[in-house]
């Protein structure tokens, strides 16, 4: 999956974007290896690629860490309805500590908050953060996720020195308590000030302050550029998309079920689950082809003997089209030929009726009109023509009452 790391410029002196602003970024095929690496205009970045996602880097110097005790019972969700209260207790237990007004800063609570326990936020300026993002969108780059550069939780102290020659910085991670972070000028007294053995901890740094950064150690650090740094920012569960950035982030949300997909479709990672699913698809349709193939047989041969029985019955039928319906042709035209009365014709219902009908009642009239008999002038009385209805019921005779009249019919033959 093709990913564009964007590293979002550091805001203007009044927290804002500056218009003309160069975006540097790293474009990666597998989120390892880097493909393409520059600066350029919104409008110049490359695309990510249909399947793609562009991930904005938030730069350690744009922001600032606190930690805070959640309180009991407090949902620690920024998305829904519950965004709204749980900003208001940031606020609260901020207030304190930030010297800015807080509606113009941003706020993102660590994805592994829980109430009743401390938990790091994430604080940096709202409105350069909102029109940063403003902007890749405006470009066709709409971005799925915000990560910080650097995040605080890890157990293991590190130095990072990085910038420029004109403007240094040590960044020490890994720091009490909770993993902290601290930001410094590049200096040698800055590292006597850091809690961790300076001698025994990981020291990287940028190529442009290598040479400052191994005179002010006293120790050369390993190199790493901004580049893989990105990289290994965009793998951190960290999103700063939350709250009212969250709200309005369903182009984010689709643009990374996308990458999802575009990644289960074309990682190499993922080739023996998608030959496991293909066969497994493969073999469910071969399976349901074989199971209808089967069925079909069982109703040809049903049908086959059905043909049979009729062809067999009554030889004077050549052509059998509907087989139970010729076949009750034929039966009526056998019946009326040999005086036979029918099960479902007036005399089988009277005579059915005679034998329900309480000792003393008779019919006074009856009307008979296609398959349906009506008796008038029953006079039955109290549970009488339940009774009757259901003992009907159990001849294959369907009955109702009208009032003084009972109507019926004979069941439908199956």
């Amino acid at each position: 999956m093709s990913t564009l790391l964007v590293s979002l410029p550091l805001p203007a002196a009044d927290g804002s974007a500056w218009a003309g602003s160069e975006f540097a970024y790293v474009l990666t095929s597998d989120g390892v290896s880097i493909q393409q690496q520059s600066s350029a205009p919104a409008a110049l970045l490359p695309q990510p690629g249909r399947a793609g996602e562009t991930v904005a880097v938030v730069p350690i110097r744009a922001m600032s860490w606190q930690r805070v005790a959640l309180p009991p019972g407090l949902r620690a969700s920024s998305r829904g309805n519950t965004a709204p209260r749980l900003r208001a207790v940031l606020d609260g237990l901020l207030e304190e500590r930030l010297l800015d007004d807080l509606s113009a800063l941003h706020f993102a609570l660590a994805p592994d908050a829980a109430a009743g326990e401390s938990a790091w936020v994430a604080v940096c300026n709202r409105q350069w953060l909102r029109s940063s993002l403003t902007a890749l969108e405006a470009a066709g780059r709409p971005v799925a996720r915000v990560v910080p550069e650097w995040a605080p939780g890890g157990a293991d102290s590190s130095l990072q020195a990085f910038g420029s020659p004109d403007e240094p910085w040590l960044l020490a991670t890994g720091l009490p308590p909770g993993g902290g972070l601290a930001l410094l000028p590049l200096a040698p007294s800055s590292f006597s000030l850091l809690p961790v053995d300076v001698a025994a901890a990981p020291f990287h740094a940028e190529p442009a302050v290598a040479v400052l950064a191994e005179a002010a150690a006293g120790r050369p650090p390993e190199i790493q550029t901004s580049a893989e740094r990105w990289l290994e920012s965009a793998r951190s569960p960290w999103d700063l998309a939350q709250f009212d950035l969250a709200n309005s982030g369903r182009t984010r949300v689709a643009k990374r079920a996308g990458a999802l997909m575009g990644e289960l479709l074309r990682a190499p990672q993922w080739r023996a689950a998608r030959w496991g699913a293909g066969l497994l698809v493969a073999a469910q349709v071969v399976g349901l082809n074989a199971w209808a193939w089967k069925e079909q047989r069982a109703v040809d041969t049903q049908e086959a003997q059905v043909r049979a029985v009729l062809t067999d019955t009554f030889p004077t039928v050549r052509v059998v089209i509907d087989a139970p319906v010729q076949m009750q042709r034929e039966l009526t035209r056998l019946r009326q030929s040999s005086g036979v009365a029918s099960s479902s014709g007036v005399e089988a219902m009277l005579a059915a009726t005679g034998s329900v009908l309480p000792p003393g009642r008779s019919a006074q009239a009856f009307e008979f009109s296609g398959n349906e008999l009506r008796l008038v002038g029953l006079q039955l009385q109290g549970d009488e023509s339940a009774n009757a209805i259901a003992a009907l019921r159990g001849m294959g005779i369907v009955a109702r009452a009208e009032g003084e009249a009972l109507l019926m019919h004979a069941e439908a033959a199956p």
